[in-house]
C-alpha cells in the first residue's frame, strides 16, 4: 500500500520466529517470479500433491534441489511425472543466507546452508491446514518469501494445531523467517485474498517460495517422519 496509517516494521511474531515487511522490492520480486514461472514448467514441474488419506491439496507445488512428498524427501518428483527434481540455485541459497542474517542476525545463519525449496502456488480458493516442517534433518531457521495476493499466515506453537496462534498478513515483498524454539512451530494459511497482489507484478494468486536445510547425507535414505497439513 502507498500510504499506511501505521507503517509496517519488523515484528518477532514468537521467539526465533520474525516477519520483515517489504523485503524484496519490486524488481526482485519479478525476478523470483520469473524463476517461478521457469521452475513450474514440466519434467518435475507444478503438480498437484496427494495426501495420505487420498485427498488433495489446494495449493499447487513445485520443489527444487529435493522433491517434498508426504512424509519426505526423494531425488525424483515420485508423485508426479517420476522426473529428476530440478536443481538448486545457489542464487537462491544465498538470499536465504542473508534472509537469515536481516530477520535473526549472522549468528543464526552459520548452519544455513539452503539446498531445498518448496515454491506453492495459490489460487484464490487455496489455503495451508497448520502443519510442521517436520521432514528435515536440519534445525536451521526455515526462509518463506511471499509474492502476489496478500495472505493470512497463522503462525501457532509447537505442541499443538489449535491455539495459541498468531494471525500475521503476509503481503507481496514480506520476508518470514522462523528457527530456533520455534523452527517446529505449526502454521499454516486459512485465507488467500484475491486481486491484492501489485499491478506492475503481472500476477494472478500468490507464491509462497520456502527454503529448508534438508541436512540429508550423501547416501542416507530419504524418508523421515513427518508432519502433514491437516485440512491442506
Amino acid at each position: 500500500m502507498d500510504a499506511e496509517l501505521f507503517p509496517r516494521t519488523r515484528t518477532e511474531v514468537a521467539p526465533g520466529a520474525v516477519h520483515v515487511p517489504d523485503w524484496l522490492d519490486a524488481g526482485r520480486q519479478r525476478e523470483l517470479l520469473d524463476a517461478c514461472r521457469r521452475w513450474a514448467r514440466p519434467p518435475a514441474g507444478l503438480r498437484t500433491v496427494r495426501t495420505p488419506g487420498g485427498g488433495t491439496m489446494t495449493a499447487r507445488q513445485v520443489c527444487l534441489g529435493r522433491h517434498w512428498y508426504p512424509y519426505g524427501y526423494a531425488r525424483t518428483a515420485v508423485d508426479g511425472d517420476g522426473a529428476p527434481v530440478k536443481p538448486f540455485p545457489a542464487w537462491l541459497g544465498a538470499l536465504g543466507r542473508r534472509a537469515v542474517t536481516d530477520a535473526l542476525g549472522p549468528d543464526a545463519v552459520a548452519e544455513a546452508a539452503y539446498d531445498i525449496a518448496l515454491v506453492n502456488f495459490y489460487d484464490a480458493g487455496a489455503r495451508m491446514g497448520m502443519h510442521r516442517d517436520g521432514d528435515e534433518r536440519s534445525g536451521a531457521p526455515v526462509v518463506s518469501l511471499s509474492l502476489g495476493d496478500t495472505c493470512v499466515f497463522r503462525f501457532g506453537n509447537t505442541g499443538t494445531r489449535t491455539r495459541p496462534y498468531t494471525d500475521v498478513e503476509l503481503r507481496s515483498g514480506d520476508l518470514f523467517v522462523f528457527g530456533g524454539p520455534s523452527r517446529l512451530a505449526y502454521h499454516g494459511v486459512p485465507r488467500v485474498h484475491p486481486g491484492t497482489a501489485p499491478p506492475a507484478l503481472g500476477l494472478t494468486g500468490r507464491l509462497n517460495i520456502t527454503l529448508r536445510v534438508g541436512g540429508f547425507p550423501d547416501g542416507s535414505p530419504d524418508r523421515t517422519p513427518g508432519g502433514f497439513p491437516a485440512d491442506a
